[in-house]
């Protein structure tokens, strides 16, 4: 320090630029500034002699560093706390006293440090790793949900496959996106290498894999060899693991999740774009090539293994039209499903074969369809699809028992519905709500008005019946007697009073002034 300051100091650099320069502060570029060669050394040899609160301890200190060389500047205070109980100076300065032993006794701390090295690449179609990720994402209307991701790599060729849910896996689940996986791949590898997810192991006796029991008939039919990796060791399945953070970090992060169906889809374009279409950081080839050799040594998947669980359950949002789209195609719901922007209906799939879609709180069915073989298609029950005919005679024999000439009013609603047919629905609302707590001789009227002048109008209607509504209130008020006012005991004194009665001259007088 002191000589970085002189040798700056001689090539004429000011105060302040010499502490910005070295990062110091100015007392103590000030206590050096001006110090010369004879007093620094001094002042040197003064700081190298002086005693230090730890000297006390020293002898036990540097016993604990000959015997444990990893040990901590903190674990030496804990022991030393432990023993003399209160301590005069604090864990740092002990750090630096032990820094400085270490330093003078030349004792280096031996720290643990684990040796990895490099895996060669199994042959093509040996091996599969496969693991779960889970990844918060933001929804349309800005809330959040959380999804959950099984993925796939081949460990040769670093092909990926990738399937999302919006719950966590169960084994049945595990089991269908392992036929999923074979599926893309088309085919399957020798070797499965797994952490030790419970979803898939009960326990682990001395190596003896004990597998639930989904699982264990699992691997019976598909006849795979299993790879568990130590419990704390994620480096036996590292290809794995950057894959997982690959797809959260760079697929899932800041892409708004809309359903789940296209949250998949665009997992796999994303694959083909990026997954597998791009050069690995590692291998420096593009997985997607690589595959198209591997994938010859794969052992094939003749036919694809159905669980018996009643499928997939995802919650999918239902279009203003009353359907939701699933997998290219739309699929019908009864009419009135849809209520608004947000609802969402549950989706279960039964061996890929029928879809039943149901109700989101109580799993009420809703609707069940065969799933077609193409896309683009709209699935359709005809018990979805509202019957017009029969509901507009339904409401229109309702609002004609209000009239009291049912035969008019009929006629009157049929005019209406041949002027607006597209709207009859509606027009018999507004007449309905309109005549409601009229009486029969107002409705009466208001009904011959409007046949009488053609005004063929729901709207016409409301202000023939408002009108003679107030008719109606104005000749009852007048028909009314008029009500006694009941009297009171100070009342009763006000009707006794008698006026003051002036004399005739007074008023003549005033107007003989004014003349």
């Amino acid at each position: 320090m002191y000589t970085d300051i002189q040798s700056l100091k001689e090539k004429g650099l000011k105060k302040s630029q010499i502490a910005r320069k070295l990062g110091i502060s100015r007392p103590t570029l000030n206590k050096y500034y001006d110090m010369d060669a004879d007093e620094y050394n001094k002042n040197l040899e003064g700081m190298q002699v002086r005693s230090k609160k730890p000297d006390k301890y020293h002898d036990e200190i540097l016993d604990w560093l000959i015997e444990f060389p990893d040990s901590s500047g903190a674990q030496i205070y804990d022991r030393l706390e432990e023993r003399h109980k209160k301590l005069d100076f604090s864990e740092g300065t002990l750090r630096n006293y032990v820094r400085a032993m270490r330093k003078k006794h030349n004792i280096q701390k031996e720290a643990f440090i684990r040796q990895y090295e490099s895996m060669v690449d199994p042959p093509m179609g040996k091996q599969m790793q496969v693991d779960f990720g889970q990844k918060w994402v933001f929804k349309e209307d800005g809330t959040k949900v959380l999804l959950y991701v099984i993925c796939f790599v081949l460990s040769n060729s670093r092909f990926k496959y990738c399937g999302w849910q919006d719950r966590p896996f169960n084994t049945t689940d595990m089991i269908r996106m392992h036929e999923n996986a074979f599926e893309y791949y088309g085919g399957r590898p020798e070797e499965m290498v797994y952490d030790q997810d419970n979803l898939i192991l009960v326990s682990e006796n001395h190596g003896d894999l004990i597998f639930t029991h989904q699982f264990a008939n699992y691997i019976q039919r598909r006849k795979f060899r299993i790879h568990m990796c130590r419990k704390a060791d994620p480096e036996s399945k590292g290809r794995i693991e950057n894959v997982v953070g690959f797809v959260k970090n760079n697929f899932a992060h800041n892409r708004v999740f809309h359903n789940l169906d296209k949250w998949n889809e665009a997992t796999l374009g994303w694959l083909d774009r990026r997954g597998n279409g791009k050069i690995h950081g590692t291998t420096k080839r593009i997985p997607a090539e690589v595959f198209m050799e591997e994938r010859k040594y794969l052992k094939p998947v003749t036919e694809k293994i159905q669980t018996n669980s009643t499928g997939i359950s995802i919650t999918y949002r239902v279009r203003k039209d009353n359907t939701v789209a699933i997998g290219g195609n739309r699929y019908s719901v009864p009419v009135g499903t849809f209520k608004g922007a947000h609802t969402t209906v549950r989706v279960r799939k039964i061996n890929d074969e029928y879809l039943i879609i149901m109700h989101l709180e109580n799993d009420e069915e809703l609707a069940r369809h065969k799933i077609p073989s193409g896309r683009g298609q709209l699935l359709k029950n005809n018990n979805h699809t509202r019957d017009r005919s029969k509901n507009i005679a339904s409401l229109m024999k309702e609002v004609v028992s209000m009239f009291p000439d049912g035969q008019d009013a009929l006629t009157f609603f049929e005019n209406i519905k041949a002027d607006k047919p597209r709207y009859i629905r509606d027009q018999l609302l507004v007449i309905k709500e309109a005549a409601l707590g009229h009486n029969p001789n107002t409705i009466s009227k208001a009904l011959g008005f409007c046949t009488k002048n053609r005004l063929y109008s729901a709207t016409d209607f409301k202000d023939a019946i408002a009108h003679y509504g107030k008719e109606q209130q104005v000749e009852a008020s007048l028909k009314e007697p008029l009500k006694a006012m009941p009297v009171s005991p100070g009342s009763l004194e006000q009707i006794k009073a008698q006026p003051q009665i002036r004399d005739i001259k007074e008023y003549a007088d005033i107007f003989r002034k004014h003349e």
